[in-house]
C-alpha cells in the first residue's frame, strides 16, 4: 500500500541540515521496513501531475537508484530485491510508471521513461514483462497520441533498447520498434522533439536491426530516413543522424556500398558548413570507417587477396576528396586547445581521422598532404604553420619507412627550429610531432632511425631547452625524450649514443618534476619519461649514473613525510609523488639487479629502501600502496633469500592488500607480489604460508572481489608450491577443487565479447601455471599426490586445445603443464596419456609455429612425454 512521502521527498532537499536527516532517516526507516510500499509510493508520487516537480524529481530518482548501481554485487542485490516483490505490487509500479509517459511535466516523463528502462533491464531478459513494446507501442499508433506522449515513448523505447541485448526480442518485437522508430523520424511528422526522440532511440535500437538492414528494401527506407535527419533544419536533430552514421559504419559496413556517394556529400557538408557539434560527427564517420578497414587488413591474408570479410576500400577510393577536406579542419584550431586536456575541436578530429587515413592507405596518403604542408610551413599566420606541422605529425604511422624517411631527415632541421617559434601552439604541436617521429621513426635495433651520430646532439640539446618551455609543451617534450630514450633499447652498441647525454637529460627531467608553475600531470610525466631513460640505458656505461640517482630519489621519497598535511587535496599530492617516486625507485632496483656486477649497489641501500616503503604504507594511500608493493617486489627479486628480515614488518601489509576488495589493483598487485617473495625466499616463505593461503582462498571465494584478481591467485598457487614443494599437501584439497571449478566455469564464457574473451584467456593461462607449479613442487618427493587429478588436467588440456582461434600464451601454457606432468609422474604417466591422439596434433602444430619459445617448450614437452613412455616400456 501507498504512503503520502511528498513532504518527506521534499524535506530531504532542504537547506537545513536538520530537517534533511531526519527526512533521509525516515524514508531509510519506510524503504527497510516495507519494500514494496517503498517503491509503489515513489511510484505515485512520480506519476501524480498534481504533486511539487522536486518532490516527484527525487522520487524517480531514488526508484531508479533503487534498481541499478555500477557495483555489480550491489546491482546483483538490487536486482534480487525487486525480483521479491509481489508480482500485483510490480504489476501496479508498472502500470503508473507507463501512465506517467502522459505527463504534462517533461521531467517526470523523462524520468519515468529511465525507470521503465531500468525495470525491462531485469525483467524482459527473464520474459517477465511481455506486454511492455505492445504497451509502449499502443502510444505511437493511437489516434490522436499528443507530440509529448509520443516524445516520452520513443526516448523510453530508446533506453529499453540500451538496457536489454538484441536477444531479449523476437523479430516481431524489433520491426515494431523499428517501425514505430522510424516513423517518429519521418520528415511528415510536424514536432523535432518527436524527431529528435525517435533518432536518438534509434541509435540505441541499431544493434537489434540486423534482420532488418540485411532486408534492402528495409535498409534503403532506415538510411533514407537518417540522411533526411543529417539535413534537418535543427542542429540537435542533424547531430544525432550523424551519430546514428556513425554506428552504422561500424556495425553494418559491409552494406554501405550503395550509399557512400550520398554519405560523402553529407558528410563534407556538414564538415564544412554546419556548426562544430554536427562537424564532429560527420567527421567521427570516416574515422569508425577506417577502424573498420584497418581491422579488416589485419585478417586479410596477404597475397592471396582473400578476405572473409567484405574490405569495400571505401578510404581508398574517397581519398582524393576525403584527404583535402580533412587539411582544412586542420586550419580551425582553438585558442586554448593545448591548455585544456578535455578539448575536442575541428582541427583534433580532423587531425586523428588523417592518422586514421594514413594507417588505412599507407603510402598513399603522402602526396596527398605534403604539398599542403609545404604550402602552408612558412606563413606568417600561425595557424597555418600549426596545421602544416599538424598534418606532418599525423601521417607518421601507416607509410612505409621508405616513403617517410626522406621527408622526415629533410623536415628534421626545421623542426627543431619550430621549438623556438614565437607562437607556443607551434611549439606544443611540433614537440607531439617530435615525439612521435621519435615513436615510429628510430629503431636502432631494426637497422633504421631518422636519429644519427651527426644530429642527436642538436636533438638533445633543443629537448633540454625545451623542457623549460610552458607547462603544457614541456609535458610534450617529456613525450619526445621518452620515445628518444625507448628506441636505444636493446639497441646494441647504438644505446652507447646516448650515454653522453644521460647524467644532462636524468638532470633536467628532475629540475622538471620540482616545477612549481604546473599541476601534478607534468610532474607525473617528467617521472615516467625518468624510469625509461633509466630502464633503457646502457646499463654498462650508466650503473654509476644510476648508482648517484638512487640516494636523490631517495632523499626524495624521505621529504615527502615531512610535508605539511592540512587537506585530503594535500593528502592526494603527497600521494602522487611518493607514488611516482617509488615508482623511480622500482624501475633503479630492476635495472641495478638485471646484471651481477652492479646488484651489490642495491644490496648495500636496501635497508633504507625498505623503510621508506615501509613509511610510504603507513601513509595510507592506495596509488601509493600499489606503486610502493610494486617496488617491494622488485626488491625482493633483487635480494633474494636475504629478503626475509623484512617479512615480520611487511607480511601485516600483505595482509592488508590480500584483504583490499575495494581497491582491487591493489589486492592484485598485492598477490603478485607475493609471488615475487615465494621466488626471493624458497621454502623460508613457510610460516607464512597459511595466513596467505587462507587469504587467498578467501580472495577466490568472494563475490565482492573484481574477477580480474583471481587468475593472478591461481598463478600464485604455483608460486608458493614451487616455492614450498611436498609442504603444499595440506592445502591441495582446498586449492584443487577452486582451480577445477574455475576450469569448468571457462567453458562457460562468452566468447563473443572481447573483454571476456581476454579475461577467459587470463583465467585458462593461470589455472595452467597453477598446475605447472604444483607438478613442480611435488615432483621429486610427492609427486603421486597430483596422480588422481591428472585426468582432469589432461581433459582440460583437450578443451582448451579446441578453441578457435586460441591465444597464444595460453597454448604455451598448455603444452608447457603437459610437460610438467609427464616430467613429475615419470613412470605412472603411460595410464594417464591413454589418448594421445590430440596431444600429437596439438604438439605437431606447436612445432610448425613461428614462435620460437614455443616451438622449444613443444620439443622439451614431446621428449618428457617420449621419456615417461620409456620408462614404462
Amino acid at each position: 500500500m501507498a504512503l503520502e512521502i511528498t513532504q518527506f521527498l521534499l524535506a530531504a532537499q532542504s537547506a537545513d541540515a536538520k530537517i534533511r536527516t531526519e527526512a533521509e532517516s525516515n524514508l531509510s526507516q519506510f524503504r527497510e521496513q516495507n519494500l514494496p510500499g517503498f517503491f509503489l509510493s515513489l511510484a505515485v508520487e512520480l506519476s501524480n501531475d498534481g504533486k511539487p516537480t522536486e518532490s516527484r524529481r527525487l522520487a524517480g530518482i531514488v526508484l531508479k537508484n533503487s534498481l541499478d548501481a555500477k557495483e555489480t554485487v550491489r546491482k546483483q542485490q538490487l536486482v534480487q530485491q525487486w525480483l521479491a516483490i509481489d508480482s500485483s505490487c510490480k504489476s501496479q509500479i508498472k502500470s503508473l510508471l507507463l501512465s506517467c509517459l502522459g505527463s504534462s511535466v517533461r521531467e517526470a516523463s523523462h524520468t519515468a521513461s529511465q525507470v521503465i528502462a531500468k525495470i525491462a533491464s531485469i525483467e524482459v531478459p527473464q520474459k517477465q514483462w511481455p506486454e511492455l513494446i505492445g504497451s509502449l507501442l499502443v502510444n505511437m499508433t493511437q489516434q490522436g497520441s499528443p507530440a509529448s506522449v509520443k516524445q516520452a515513448t520513443l526516448e523510453t523505447l530508446g533506453y529499453v533498447c540500451e538496457e536489454i541485448s538484441h536477444h531479449d526480442l523476437v523479430q516481431d518485437e524489433v520491426n515494431s520498434v523499428l517501425t514505430a522508430v522510424v516513423q517518429g523520424m519521418n520528415v511528415e511528422e510536424e514536432s523535432i522533439e518527436v524527431r529528435l526522440a525517435a533518432t536518438r532511440a534509434l541509435y540505441n535500437a541499431l544493434d537489434f536491426a540486423q534482420t532488418n538492414f540485411d532486408n534492402e528494401m528495409e535498409r534503403n527506407y532506415i538510411m533514407k530516413v537518417i540522411c533526411e535527419a543529417a539535413t534537418a533544419k535543427d542542429g540537435q536533430l542533424r547531430q544525432a543522424a550523424f551519430e546514428c552514421l556513425v554506428s552504422i559504419a561500424s556495425t553494418y559496413y559491409e552494406l554501405l556500398e550503395p550509399y557512400m556517394q550520398t554519405l560523402f556529400q553529407l558528410t563534407a557538408k556538414a564538415v564544412k558548413e554546419d556548426e562544430e557539434a554536427v562537424a564532429l560527427q560527420a567527421i567521427e564517420f570516416w574515422s569508425s570507417i577506417c577502424d573498420e578497414e584497418i581491422e579488416l587488413q589485419d585478417y586479410e591474408v596477404p597475397d592471396s587477396g582473400d578476405s572473409s570479410l567484405q574490405h569495400s576500400r571505401f578510404i581508398e577510393k574517397a581519398l582524393g576528396v576525403l584527404v583535402p577536406m580533412l587539411l582544412e579542419t586542420l586550419l580551425k584550431q582553438d585558442e586554448e586547445q593545448d591548455q585544456d586536456d578535455d578539448i575536442w575541436n575541428l582541427a583534433m578530429a580532423g587531425g586523428t581521422c588523417l592518422g586514421l587515413v594514413a594507417r588505412t592507405v599507407g603510402d598513399a596518403v603522402v602526396p596527398l598532404v605534403m604539398p599542403f604542408v609545404e604550402a602552408n610551413i612558412m606563413k606568417p599566420d600561425w595557424r597555418s604553420r600549426e596545421a602544416a606541422i599538424y598534418a606532418f605529425g599525423s601521417i607518421l604511422e601507416g607509410p612505409s619507412i621508405e616513403k617517410l624517411s626522406p621527408m622526415v631527415h629533410a623536415g628534421l632541421k626545421h623542426l627543431l627550429d619550430a621549438m623556438k617559434d614565437n607562437n607556443e601552439h607551434i611549439r606544443d604541436t611540433t614537440a607531439w610531432t617530435l615525439s612521435r617521429i621519435f615513436e615510429l621513426l628510430h629503431t636502432p635495433a631494426s637497422g633504421f632511425s631518422v636519429i644519427t651520430p651527426a644530429n642527436l646532439q642538436q636533438i638533445v640539446e633543443v629537448l633540454l631547452e625545451s623542457i623549460k618551455d610552458v607547462p603544457h609543451v614541456a609535458e610534450k617534450v617529456c613525450g619526445a625524450i621518452y620515445f628518444l630514450s625507448q628506441g636505444y633499447e636493446d639497441a646494441g652498441t647504438s644505446s652507447s649514443l646516448l650515454t653522453p647525454f644521460i647524467t644532462q637529460i636524468i638532470s633536467s627531467l628532475i629540475a622538471t618534476a620540482d616545477r612549481t608553475d604546473s599541476g601534478s600531470k607534468l610532474r607525473t610525466t617528467a617521472y615516467e619519461t625518468l624510469n625509461e631513460v633509466v630502464r633503457c640505458s646502457n646499463l654498462s656505461e650508466t650503473s654509476q649514473i644510476i648508482n648517484h640517482l638512487c640516494p636523490v630519489i631517495m632523499d626524495k621519497l624521505a621529504q615527502t613525510f615531512e610535508l605539511q598535511i592540512l587537506s585530503s587535496d594535500d593528502r592526494e599530492k603527497q600521494g602522487d609523488l611518493q607514488a611516482s617516486l617509488c615508482g623511480v625507485l622500482q624501475v633503479i632496483i630492476q635495472k641495478l639487479s638485471s646484471a651481477d656486477e652492479t646488484k651489490a649497489i642495491i644490496l648495500q641501500v636496501a635497508d633504507q629502501i625498505m623503510t621508506l616503503f615501509l613509511k610510504v604504507f603507513a601513509c595510507r594511500s592506495s596509488t601509493v600502496h600499489e606503486e610502493a608493493m610494486l617496488a617491494i617486489g622488485a626488491l625482493a627479486y633483487a635480494t633474494g633469500s636475504d629478503f626475509l628480515k623484512y617479512m615480520p614488518e611487511f607480511y601485516k601489509y600483505i595482509e592488508m592488500g590480500l584483504q583490499n576488495f575495494e581497491e582491487y589493483q591493489v589486492c592484485s598487485i598485492s598477490v603478485g607480489v607475493v609471488g615475487d617473495i615465494c621466488r626471493a625466499l624458497d621454502d623460508k616463505i613457510l610460516p607464512y604460508c597459511d595466513g596467505i593461503m587462507t587469504l587467498l582462498l578467501k580472495d577466490l571465494s568472494s563475490s565482492e572481489l573484481n574477477r580480474s584478481v583471481k587468475p593472478p591467485i591461481f598463478s600464485c598457487f604455483g608460486d608458493i608450491a614451487l616455492a614450498i614443494g611436498e609442504h603444499f599437501e595440506k592445502y591441495l584439497e582446498y586449492a584443487l577443487p577452486m582451480m577445477q571449478s574455475a576450469a569448468q566455469m571457462c567453458a562457460q564464457l562468452d566468447n563473443s565479447d572481447d573483454e571476456m574473451l581476454e579475461y577467459g584467456n587470463q583465467l585458462r593461462r593461470s589455472i595452467f601455471e597453477a598446475y605447472s607449479g604444483l607438478l613442480q613442487g611435488f615432483k621429486s618427493t610427492k609427486a603421486n599426490l597430483m596422480l588422481p587429478h591428472a585426468p582432469h588436467l589432461l581433459q582440460f588440456i583437450e578443451l582448451v586445445a579446441k578453441d578457435s582461434p586460441r591465444d597464444e600464451s595460453v597454448t604455451k601454457a598448455a603444452v608447457a603443464v603437459l610437460g610438467d606432468l609427464a616430467d613429475a609422474l615419470g613412470s605412472s604417466a603411460k595410464t594417464i596419456f591413454k589418448d594421445p591422439a590430440f596431444l600429437e596434433q596439438l604438439l605437431g602444430e606447436c612445432l610448425q609455429s613461428d614462435d620460437e619459445q614455443l616451438k622449444e617448450t613443444a620439443t622439451w614437452t614431446q621428449g618428457m612425454i617420449g621419456r615417461a613412455f620409456s620408462v614404462c616400456g
